[in-house]
């Protein structure tokens, strides 16, 4: 192996670096105790990329991209995590007595020799950036690699659950306070956090405790624990939520504040008694700010100035439909933030506050001192407000409200659970809303999805997707690596369908005409459907044909 002195020389003849350079590295990188390597990464002297190359094609082994490579999880037991990041590095694969590691610093031979002792197997190394190492680390050794550990540290006698009675509450105080009962509920927190999820089931059955989170709208296993440990784990996370850790009969719902993995999150927990013990939901709202502007949500140039458009109104509803889970929230918090300004006062009333809103003024629903959506919205009335968003239009005493408060000068905004735009407008109208004031206070409506995006590290061409008339290809699809879990997609993103309210429209609804009268006539007069949406999308090679077939309806 080349030495360090004859590496440094070839860095300068080879024209990556200068000699002053090199001489300010060297004094950096004694100051702060790293290696030169690391000192020219991190003074940006060198892109990491480039670094890690250059080392490959000078000692003569391999570049690995971790993004893509499939670690043996076996291994990760032969180098224990300590000493993994002690030296940043990983083990990668065995091969009869040699040991493969991929380490950022491929000349630290004393990282090196501490595997081969440790080990007792030859090492030879393969290299990557030193960030990926980190990113790769972090995944490999998650709660997965340590829950092992902290099952051992949790026997059947010391949780003190035959499975028969249902614990001491007494008892269970003391256990849900133990470290490894602690570490348990937060390594699940941690890598729920980490995996991107919204929300953590727990599904107690016959013999185990089924830990599966949402991901881009869809559910995964995550793990299964040992059932003695059930009543610990709900128990500590009732404590967390303030609930009552001796009721077991009845539903529960509460919620803490956590701060893990450089993200604050409010949880919202709810607790249902289930055939083979209490089933435990916990959806994970991210509180460190919604940095997300209209121009990220989806909508194209085609959608999107028309949508602006409304929201420059002075007043009149505007509503976002679709069903749990289908970014509603998102795209109101996106628009308000689109039009909060020091001359506007912003009022919302939501169930609950998900997102903190700088310079708006956000009030929870409280029913216990009778703060309905209802009631929130009449005193807010009082409050002077230009701009009110309201969570969701529930009941026809709610609609009512929020039409006379477009109809008096206000800009509103709100939701309801309908499957598409034109279904909204028979919706108000089946509450009991009398058709003239729908027809004079609503704007427009907007009806959307949210659908997986194709993994950008494994993206592929799709030779099983049969072209459509919207649709003609060509299609991609994600193959599956590391980065997305092998699910072949990373994000969501959403599909819209705008419609808009004119002198035509008000006239249809004036008339009680239905919904697919209405959606008929907006599609004639320009607008873009889900389905359509989506397929654009999809020629785009942003989303895969599946998703779009998977999320929307035809008709």
């Amino acid at each position: 192996m080349k030495t360090t002195k004859q590496l440094e020389e070839k860095l300068i003849d080879q024209g990556l670096i200068t000699a002053e350079q090199l001489r300010q590295a060297q004094q950096e990188a004694s100051r702060a105790q790293e290696t030169l390597r690391q000192t020219l990464v991190r003074l940006k002297m060198i892109e990491p990329e480039v670094m890690a190359q250059w080392l490959s094609h000078e000692l003569g082994i391999p570049r690995v991209e971790l993004k893509s490579y499939l670690i043996d999880a076996s291994l990760l037991g032969i180098v224990p995590e300590a000493l993994a990041r002690k030296h940043r590095l990983l083990p990668l694969f065995k091969l009869g007595g040699t040991l493969t590691v991929v380490i950022g610093d491929p000349l630290n031979l004393t990282a090196l020799d501490e595997v081969r002792l440790r080990t007792g197997m030859n090492v030879e190394a393969a290299v990557a950036t030193e960030e990926e190492i980190r990113q790769a680390m972090e995944e490999q050794y998650s709660a997965k690699g340590r829950l092992e550990e902290i099952v051992a540290d949790l026997p059947q006698e010391k949780v003190g659950w035959s499975g028969k009675e249902p614990p001491d509450p007494r008892q269970l105080k003391g256990v849900v306070s133990d470290p490894p009962v602690v570490r348990l509920v937060n390594l699940l927190l941690t890598d729920a956090i980490r995996n991107r999820a919204s929300d953590i089931h727990l599904e107690p059955e016959q013999e185990l405790l089924k830990v599966r989170f949402r991901v881009d709208g869809l559910l995964r296993e995550f793990t299964t624990l040992p059932k003695h440990l059930e009543p610990a784990v709900v128990s500590r996370i009732k404590i967390l939520a303030s609930l009552d850790i001796a009721e077991r009969r009845k539903p529960q719902d509460g919620r803490f504040h956590v701060g893990m993995e450089g993200h604050e999150a409010d949880v919202r927990v709810s607790v249902m008694p289930a055939i083979d013990g209490e089933t435990v939901v916990l959806r994970l709202l991210d509180t460190t700010g919604l940095q997300l502007g209209l121009n990220q949500l989806g909508m194209d140039e085609e959608i999107l100035p028309h949508y602006q458009e409304l929201l420059k109104r002075p007043w009149g509803i505007l509503l976002v439909t679709g069903p749990t889970g289908s970014g509603k929230t998102t795209t109101l918090y996106a628009s308000l933030s689109s039009i909060n300004a020091v001359e506007r006062n912003i009022v919302t009333i939501e169930d609950p506050v998900e997102y903190r809103l700088p310079g708006v003024r956000q009030i929870p629903v409280n029913p216990a001192v009778n703060l309905t959506f209802a009631n929130g919205l009449r005193s807010m009335l009082r409050q002077d407000p230009d701009v009110i968003m309201v969570g969701e239009i529930r009941d026809r005493e709610t609609a009512d409200i929020a039409i006379q408060a477009a109809l008096t000068g206000h800009l509103v905004f709100s939701t309801l659970h309908t499957n598409d735009a034109a279904t909204a407008i028979t919706r108000l109208l089946d509450m009991g809303v009398e058709p003239f004031l729908v027809s004079s206070s609503l704007i427009g409506v907007v009806a959307q999805r949210l659908v997986r995006t194709i993994c950008p590290e494994c993206k592929a061409p799709d030779p099983r997707a049969v072209p459509t008339a919207a649709a003609k290809g060509p299609f991609f699809r994600g193959k599956g690596c590391r980065k997305c879990g092998q699910s072949g997609f990373t994000g969501r993103i959403g599909i819209f369908e705008l419609m808009r309210m004119d002198e035509a429209m008000g006239r249809l609804t004036l008339q009680k005409a239905s919904a697919g009268a209405l959606k008929a006539f907006s599609a004639a007069q320009g607008m873009r459907t889900l389905r359509e949406d989506g397929m654009k999308k999809v020629s785009a090679g942003t989303t895969a044909l599946e998703e779009i077939l998977r999320v929307t309806q035809e008709g």
